[in-house]
């Protein structure tokens, strides 16, 4: 009889539910679930600009190879709607903790110590958001006022594509002052 040793897999944290969590009451609270409302909302809307992409580039593949007639706007369409998807889940995946991390030192801190490096972080990431929205909110504007193109064969407004970006970049920075605001979980 032979003994196999047991391995154990690493300490993987799944992401919480959303929705699940429970938050202060008062003014705090409702910014809050209002956020994760918002949050659980725009990947709705980003799962739909993935879909639009991706039957853009099916329409392009069946148009170039099947019909063999040349493309316009569908790779332009596909890149805006997929980056766009992207970002409008941004705050989706902050809210879920569903991001890409490495957590050997957290999970091995524990208490304050743990606490105040999940603040830091969070404050990093919120600073950066706020900068991301600032900048992008801007770029947002002048594109719009100055009439902007994207100066391709397709040459739609170039305002549209910069939407997700705002709007992303800012939700992202709410709903990082939401985690912050509502505690580590």
């Amino acid at each position: 009889m032979s003994h196999t040793p047991s391995h154990s897999p690493p300490h993987v944290s799944a992401p919480a539910a959303p929705g699940s969590r429970r938050h202060a009451s008062g003014p705090v609270g409702a910014f809050c679930r209002l956020m994760d409302r918002l949050s659980i909302a725009m990947a709705v809307v980003a799962g739909a600009a993935l879909f639009a992409g991706v039957l853009a580039v099916c329409h392009m593949t069946f148009v170039r190879y099947l019909l063999g007639e040349s493309t316009t706007w569908q790779t332009e369409f596909a890149i805006f709607s997929i980056t766009g998807a992207m970002l409008l889940g941004a705050p989706y995946v902050l809210l879920t903790g569903g991001q890409v991390a490495v957590t050997v030192l957290p999970d091995a801190l524990k208490g304050g110590i743990k606490c105040a490096m999940n603040l830091i972080a969070s404050l990093c990431g919120l600073a950066f958001s706020i900068a991301l929205a600032y900048g992008s909110w801007l770029y947002l504007l002048e594109a719009y006022h100055g009439g902007w193109t994207t100066g391709t064969v397709w040459n739609p407004p170039l305002w549209p594509a910069l939407v997700p970006l705002a709007l992303g970049s800012t939700l992202l920075a709410l709903q990082y002052l939401a985690e912050i605001l509502g505690g580590a979980r």
